[in-house]
């Protein structure tokens, strides 16, 4: 009986220190400026995601409070959360903070966040508030993003009279000009890129495609190999490109060497393997360029083209009469061929 009241008294005294400690007061959770302060702390000490979730906390009380914005648009800034700390400075214009600094702060997460319309809204904004504010460049970015490149075109060449030391903004310029094949003013352009960054070896390549899109080929094979130089990488369509230019500029034994790694991984490149065999035909080695013809034939004994170049080859070496069956072989499968033989007989006249 004894045992059974002291074990009662203790449980009861247990009951009750519990009970004391639950009801311990606790601090003002419902204080919007208790979780402002205390994430104001928390920022001071460096704790910069401990003072995120004190604002969030804090926001959750009063949501209409320019300063709690504030501190959230700040703390998703200075974390990346860049989604959020743009709805948190949009949230700031809503409540009235129509700054200079906010439109500034929009308008490069904007960017950043590739919204292109509200870059132009709040660059616009910006400028309007601050004319000092050097927005050609998000301007003519954006236009050339929208491929609107008159207007893009306009805002770099501004872009760079406020920064002549930012590689990109030639670099845009000349995309523009290239990508409405004005070839001819794109390249000054490019080639003031590649002079202020050296290190982006693509768009050396860039120009070298360009020059031989406007067949200078001596430029063309000379910034391809720039590029490779640089460290762009070596990709079939590299050597590829970078063999047609040599072979462009008669430079034969170095374009067929490459020709010839790329058909070591792709033995079968019927193109591949008829710009070698023109190359050797146009440089009068009529065996070798049989040699490739054939390799196109072993793979497609259809391909009357190829058959017919070999016949034009034995032709041009000597042997008129195997070269000339093979032509009206080739004529047999192909018609359409008997208009090169008509071209090359009046060529002879």
């Amino acid at each position: 009986m004894i045992r059974h009241i002291l074990t009662l008294c203790f449980a009861c005294m247990t009951t009750l220190a519990y009970s004391q400690s639950t009801i311990t007061p606790l601090p003002p959770t419902d204080s919007a400026d208790y979780f402002l302060q205390k994430g104001l702390t928390e920022k001071t000490n460096g704790r910069r995601l401990e003072s995120l979730k004190n604002f969030e906390k804090a926001a959750k009380y009063k949501a209409d409070s320019k300063a709690i914005t504030t501190e959230l648009a700040s703390a998703y800034l200075d974390l990346h959360r860049y989604f959020q700390a743009r709805d948190m400075f949009k949230k700031l214009v809503e409540l009235g903070d129509q700054s200079a600094a906010n439109y500034k702060q929009l308008m490069n997460l904007s960017f950043q966040l590739k919204q292109n319309d509200d870059v132009i809204a709040y660059a616009s904004k910006l400028k309007e508030l601050d004319p000092s504010e050097k927005i050609n460049f998000f301007m003519g970015k954006v236009q050339y993003d929208l491929d609107n490149y008159g207007e893009a075109i306009k805002f770099l060449n501004e872009a760079a009279k406020d920064d002549p030391k930012n590689a990109e903004v030639p670099y845009m310029i000349a995309h523009s000009y290239a990508d409405m094949m004005n070839y001819k003013l794109a390249i000054p352009y490019f080639k003031k890129a590649i002079e202020l960054d050296t290190t982006k070896n693509y768009w050396v390549y860039e120009l070298g495609l360009i020059c031989y899109a406007m067949n200078n080929d001596q430029d063309a094979l000379k910034y391809i190999l720039q590029a490779g130089e640089r460290g762009y990488k070596k990709d079939n369509d590299y050597l590829e490109n970078l063999g047609i230019a040599y072979l462009n500029t008669g430079k034969l034994d170095e374009g067929v060497s490459i020709m010839n790694e790329i058909l070591k991984r792709k033995p079968s490149d019927m193109n591949i393997l008829n710009m070698v065999a023109e190359a050797y035909y146009y440089k009068g080695k009529y065996k070798q360029a049989i040699d490739y013809w054939d390799q196109i034939l072993v793979y497609d004994k259809t391909n009357a083209s190829a058959l017919y170049m070999i016949g034009m080859s034995y032709q041009k070496s000597g042997e008129k009469d195997k070269g000339i069956a093979l032509c009206d072989k080739a004529i047999e499968m192909d018609p359409s061929l008997a208009s090169l033989k008509q071209k090359k007989m009046l060529a002879g006249l």
